[in-house]
């Protein structure tokens, strides 16, 4: 079963969740060395799945930004998401990118015939993820299986919220199994449609509003940043953490870090101490 997730920390956690290990067992005067799964994980809700890392492909395009008319194998899409990388990651962000971009790998594993399993949330990038590949495996008659994360899941006396699957640790993944469910041939089509219809729209972003995935203009995001910051210095990666903290928002930091970006250049948010990186600078509402 090839697992399909649509960004980079959810691939990373799946890959963990499906590792195979090698380990020693003695039998009699003879040591054997066996390939298996990791020692069961010894806390509740929790377990591993079948295969190994290399069943995971990482759609990680990140769909919700940007112009979608563009090929996303283009140089618009990578260009377009190291430059945002990049505000974190400096140097280290081309390769990052190429390493989650794997469309070409994906379509051998749908030429193979493999059943496919898709792990979407109601993230931008997940759902916009899953709307495309849908567009995609309207050309192919492999088996499509779905996985949606909950809002939320009740443990004992908790309840634990999610935004997206980059929440959960590796050993929770199998846990999420029993909502698994194939994906039909006419709801494949549904979610082509849905597609379609976001790339004529073409906004330069994509958000969940009211249920429903819709284009929404570039400062859709900004009100979340003028709430939080005041006159007061404040550190960016910590006015980021707050402003995601507070309104629960399912996109990036990096988008954050672009529209801050913005701002100073357009003369709104003072930089009061400058650092190598964006994140690190000290920060706070100019006077006007």
């Amino acid at each position: 079963m090839i697992e399909v997730l649509f960004a980079d920390s959810e691939a990373a956690s799946m890959k963990a969740a499906k590792s195979t290990v090698i380990y020693s067992k003695v039998d009699g005067p003879t040591a054997v060395f066996i390939a298996g799964k990791k020692r069961p994980p010894e806390k509740e809700h929790s377990g591993w799945l079948k295969g190994s890392a290399s069943d995971v492909v990482c759609f990680g395009y990140r769909l919700d930004i940007g112009d979608i008319q563009k090929d996303i194998e283009s140089h618009y899409r990578k260009n377009l998401i190291f430059s945002l990388l990049n505000m974190e990651m400096g140097e280290e962000a081309q390769d990052y990118v190429d390493c989650f971009m794997q469309m070409q790998q994906l379509r051998i594993y749908l030429e193979d015939g493999e059943a496919i399993r898709i792990w979407y949330s109601d993230a931008p990038y997940s759902r916009c993820g899953l709307y495309h590949l849908c567009n995609i495996l309207n050309c192919y008659e492999n088996e499509i299986h779905l996985v949606k994360l909950p809002e939320y899941e009740v443990r004992g006396k908790n309840i634990v919220y999610y935004k997206n699957w980059g929440e959960v640790a590796a050993e929770e993944f199998a846990v999420f199994l029993s909502g698994e469910r194939i994906l039909s041939k006419e709801e494949i089509q549904m979610y082509a449609f849905l597609w379609n219809d976001l790339v004529e729209d073409n906004s330069p972003l994509r958000a969940m509003v009211n249920g429903k995935m819709i284009g929404v203009p570039e400062n859709f995001y900004d009100f979340m940043i003028f709430n939080r910051l005041t006159t007061k210095p404040i550190k960016e990666c910590r006015l980021i953490g707050d402003i995601i903290g507070h309104n629960q928002a399912n996109i990036g930091d990096w988008w954050f870090a672009k529209r801050i970006q913005h701002f100073i250049e357009e003369g709104l948010i003072k930089v009061l101490e400058d650092a190598e990186t964006p994140y690190a600078r000290l920060i706070c509402l100019a006077n006007q």
